[in-house]
């Protein structure tokens, strides 16, 4: 039995599965059925700990925490003026909350720490993720942390760095020589067939990852709001393609404003490759439902774990409900950025990189703090 009942984010219809809404699905519409938004009221936000487990009765799983120390990242101010290499008092302040200070590596940390404990919760013993390379690392690492065997579903394009990574933690590796959509087929029936537990998304259409894992993603939006008491974060850019890291924050800081701990949610802002783009195409229909249906051509980018052919529903809600936007950008914007920040002393992976050069233009304004999340440190993919 699932920890906690999860409900579609779109018609409210319950769900027992880990493959969204089939409802919605069948509209051609991928919507994630999640839990019930938790109760934050009483909590006093100057002494939360970081990190998903640093509030466990905010998260819908019971039972022992699997945890390697994810979360409380560093959030490090920006240069505004790269050319001058100072900061200027004419721009606002731009942060980055850097996710690359994770155990493994990555922001997915906080997401498989809660998702392999909920496999634990449901008896599974083979846990398994579709992956382009952080995912499965987090996945192997948490896995292997609980005691569960682990099956990562990839291709042979992931960087040799995050292949030693899943390996050295013991996954079992299937190279899927096809399509992500085939690899990501071939997952879908080992779950059906074998019952392992999924912690990635794997239908189509796509509707987000595991609803109980997207939960320890809430746990950056609580660091934020603890981080930068007292002062108003007026846009957080968070780089997207299945919006699992998005839709987490949005939920965190609904939570947070729903208790009294925080007077308004930051604006929410999409951050995407031009290649592969489908919120930032959505936005520019004014009719929601269009905006629900947008398909787009996904090509290859620089930034290459990032890249849908359609908005998942919970990334729309999360930019509806927060007033956000959508930004695409080139490749070469995204390596400029990449260079930029490795001038500061940053290696971030490209696909981190696009969030910060979104974020950039919004600190133009005198007195605006914007945080972009850096996803992933960008270490793995260094060869030589």
């Amino acid at each position: 039995m699932p920890p906690t009942p999860l409900r579609c984010l779109r018609c409210d219809r319950p769900t027992g599965s880990f493959d969204g809404c089939r409802s919605c699905a069948a509209e051609g519409i991928g919507v994630n059925a999640m839990p019930p938004l938790a109760d934050l009221s009483g909590v006093d936000l100057a002494r939360y700990p970081g990190g998903p487990w640093g509030l466990p009765t905010a998260l819908p799983v019971t039972g022992k925490p699997v945890t390697l120390g994810e979360g409380n990242t560093p959030t490090i101010r920006l240069r505004t003026d790269p050319d001058s290499g100072r900061r200027t008092e004419s721009t606002g302040e731009l942060w980055l909350k850097y996710e690359g200070g994770n155990p493994t590596g990555s922001h997915k940390d906080r997401a498989m720490a809660v998702g392999v404990a909920a496999a634990v919760a449901a008896g599974a013993d083979t846990v398994v993720a579709a992956s382009s390379g952080n995912a499965g690392a987090a996945a192997a690492a948490y896995a292997a942390r609980a005691g569960l065997r682990c099956v990562v579903f990839t291709n042979e394009a992931v960087p040799a760095g995050l292949r030693a990574q899943i390996d050295a933690l013991g996954a079992e590796r299937v190279v899927h020589p096809g399509t992500a959509l085939e690899r990501n087929e071939a997952m879908g029936r080992a779950v059906a067939e074998r019952g392992w537990y999924p912690l990635t998304s794997f239908s189509v259409p796509s509707p987000g990852g595991n609803p109980y894992a997207n939960e320890g993603y809430k746990s950056v939006a609580y660091e934020l709001a603890r981080d930068f008491a007292g002062r108003r974060i007026d846009a957080v850019v968070v780089p997207t393609s299945r919006a699992d890291l998005l839709g987490g924050i949005g939920r965190g800081f609904r939570e947070l404003t729903a208790a009294g701990l925080l007077a308004s949610a930051p604006r929410l802002v999409a951050a995407e490759p031009a290649a592969a783009a489908p919120f930032t195409a959505a936005l520019r229909h004014r009719d929601r439902a269009e905006q629900e249906r947008t398909r787009v051509a996904s090509g290859p980018t620089v930034a290459f774990s990032l890249g849908e052919e359609s908005p998942c529903w919970q990334g729309l809600d999360a930019l509806w409900r927060s007033g956000g936007s959508a930004v695409a950008l080139d490749d070469e914007a995204i390596l400029a950025e990449h260079r930029r920040l490795a001038a500061e002393g940053l290696v971030l992976e490209p696909s981190s990189a696009v969030a910060s050069a979104v974020a950039r233009d919004l600190v133009r304004e005198p007195g605006a703090l914007v945080v972009a999340m850096g996803t992933a440190t960008g270490l793995k993919g260094l060869v030589g």
